[in-house]
C-alpha cells in the first residue's frame, strides 16, 4: 500500500511539473535531510501547480536555487520535495532608463550582473556566495556594497511569490515610488523559504561608477581600527565599502576602503583615506585578495553571522578573542564594519563550535547585536540553537500560520522552529 501511495504522489508531482521531476540523490541533501524528489518548474504557474500538489498530499517542500546556502539554519523537519528554481532564470524586463530590472528568482547573480553591465548598471548585491537572485533575497545576503546601496530588502521593489497552497501573489511593481504591497517583499526577504516560494523579483539598480580604487592599511590596534572606521563614516570621502579582515588568533587586522566616482576626484579622496589608515597604507586598482570573501580557518570550519552597533567594533573583536579562549577554537573574522555586519569562521568540533557560539552570544548585549550560527559540523545544531534568542517570535509564528498553516515550507528550518 505504501508503495502505491508513493507512486500516486510522484505521479501528482509529475503531472504538476511535466518532464521536470526526478528522484533525489545524495547531491540534493538539505543539511542532513534527504528529499524524495526534485522538481524543476520553469514558470510561476508551474511552481503553483507543484505547491497545490504538495498541499493536497501534505508534502514538505524546500526551495533551492544554486544550493550555496542550503545548509544554513536548522535541518528541516521533513523534506519530501526539493523545488529547484534554476528553471526560472529569465530576465523578464530591464528598463535601463528607469534603473529597474525584473528577473526570475533562479537567475544567477553573476549572470544578472553581466546582463546589466552592457548598460553600465549593477544590482547592489555582492554576497560571498554568489548563488541565485531568489537565494540572495531569501537569505538576505548582501556583501560589501551594502554601505553604498543598502540591504537586499531596500533594493526589492516588487515580487511575485507562490503561497504554500499554490495561490500566486504579487507585491509592489516596477516603479521605485510604487509602495503598494511593498511589505510583502520585505516580509519574504530573509525568511529562508518558510513563507512562500519567490519566483520573480523587481529590483532598483544603480549606475556603475566611472572610477574605482581601493586603499588598504593595517591600523596599529583595535582602538585605532575603531577610530579609523568612525572617521571614515563621518568624512567627506564617501566610501562605497569599508571592510575589515581579522585573521585567526587575533593577528594584525587589515582595513580596506573602496572609493568610487569620477576618476578626477579619486586621487584626493584616496589620499585622505590613506592618511586616516596611517603609515603603510597602499592604493590599488584591484581589491585585496580577501575582499568580499568569507573568512576561513583550516580546511573545515563553521560559519557565524554577527551583527553589531557601529560604535561597538572594539567590543566585538574583544568578544571574539574571549570566545576563542573559552572554547579553545581559532576564529577569523571579516566585517563590513561601516554597516555593522560580520562573518566569523570557527575551526573545531561540534562541541567546540557550540561552546564558541555560546560564549560569543554571552557578549552580544555588550556589542548590541546578535549571533547566528549559519552552518557547522554535523550535530552542532543539537548542542546550540543556530538562531539564538529572537525578539517578536510570537508575531513571526502568527505570520507563518497565516502563510503556511500546514507547515509545508521548510518546516523547522527557521527561528523558533518555524
Amino acid at each position: 500500500m505504501a508503495g502505491t501511495v508513493t507512486a500516486a504522489v510522484r505521479e501528482a508531482l509529475a503531472t504538476a511539473c511535466p518532464g521536470r521531476i526526478e528522484d533525489a540523490t545524495d547531491a540534493d541533501l538539505v543539511g542532513s535531510a534527504a528529499p524524495r524528489w526534485v522538481v524543476r518548474p520553469t514558470s510561476t504557474d508551474g511552481v503553483s501547480a507543484v505547491m497545490r500538489a504538495a498541499t493536497e498530499h501534505g508534502l514538505g517542500v524546500v526551495v533551492r536555487g544554486a544550493g550555496t546556502k542550503l545548509a544554513w539554519g536548522r535541518d528541516p523537519e521533513r523534506v519530501d520535495v526539493l523545488l529547484d528554481t534554476t528553471g526560472l532564470d529569465e530576465v523578464v524586463e530591464h528598463a535601463a532608463g528607469d534603473l529597474i530590472v525584473v528577473v526570475g528568482a533562479g537567475r544567477r547573480l553573476a549572470d544578472l550582473q553581466d546582463d546589466l553591465s552592457g548598460a553600465a548598471q549593477r544590482l547592489g548585491v555582492d554576497p560571498a556566495r554568489t548563488g541565485t537572485v531568489g537565494g540572495a533575497v531569501a537569505t538576505a545576503s548582501t556583501g560589501p556594497m551594502r554601505l553604498a546601496h543598502g540591504a537586499v530588502r531596500d533594493l526589492v521593489i516588487g515580487m511575485t511569490m507562490v503561497r504554500a497552497d499554490g495561490v500566486v501573489a504579487h507585491s509592489g511593481g516596477k516603479v521605485v515610488k510604487n509602495v503598494a504591497g511593498y511589505d510583502l517583499g520585505k516580509l519574504l526577504t530573509g525568511s529562508f523559504g518558510t513563507l512562500g516560494v519567490i519566483t520573480q523579483v523587481a529590483f532598483r539598480l544603480h549606475p556603475v561608477p566611472a572610477g574605482r580604487t581601493w586603499v588598504t592599511g593595517a591600523p596599529s590596534s583595535q582602538v585605532v581600527v575603531r577610530e579609523v572606521v568612525r572617521s571614515l563614516v563621518h568624512s567627506q570621502v564617501v566610501p562605497s565599502a569599508v571592510e575589515l579582515d581579522r585573521p585567526a588568533g587575533g593577528g594584525d587586522s587589515a582595513v580596506s576602503v573602496l572609493l568610487e566616482g569620477h576618476p578626477d576626484g579619486l586621487d584626493a579622496r584616496a589620499a585622505e583615506v590613506a592618511a586616516l589608515l596611517g603609515h603603510g597604507a597602499e592604493r590599488a586598482a584591484e581589491p585585496p585578495s580577501w575582499w568580499g570573501r568569507e573568512p576561513a580557518v583550516g580546511r573545515s570550519h563553521a560559519l557565524l553571522r554577527v551583527n553589531h552597533e557601529l560604535a561597538a567594533l572594539t567590543r566585538v573583536l574583544d568578544a571574539v578573542a574571549r570566545a576563542e579562549s573559552t572554547s579553545g577554537c581559532r576564529a577569523a573574522l571579516r566585517s563590513s564594519v561601516a554597516v555593522g555586519t560580520a562573518t566569523v569562521a570557527v575551526e573545531g568540533s561540534a562541541e567546540d563550535v557550540a561552546a564558541f557560539t555560546v560564549a560569543l552570544r554571552a557578549s552580544s548585549a555588550g556589542f548590541g547585536g546578535s549571533v547566528v550560527l549559519l552552518e557547522g559540523p554535523p550535530g552542532t545544531a543539537d548542542l546550540v540553537d543556530p538562531w539564538g534568542p529572537v525578539g517578536g517570535l510570537a508575531l513571526m509564528r502568527a505570520v507563518k500560520d497565516q502563510f503556511d498553516p500546514g507547515r509545508l515550507l521548510a518546516p523547522g528550518r527557521f527561528v523558533g522552529g518555524i
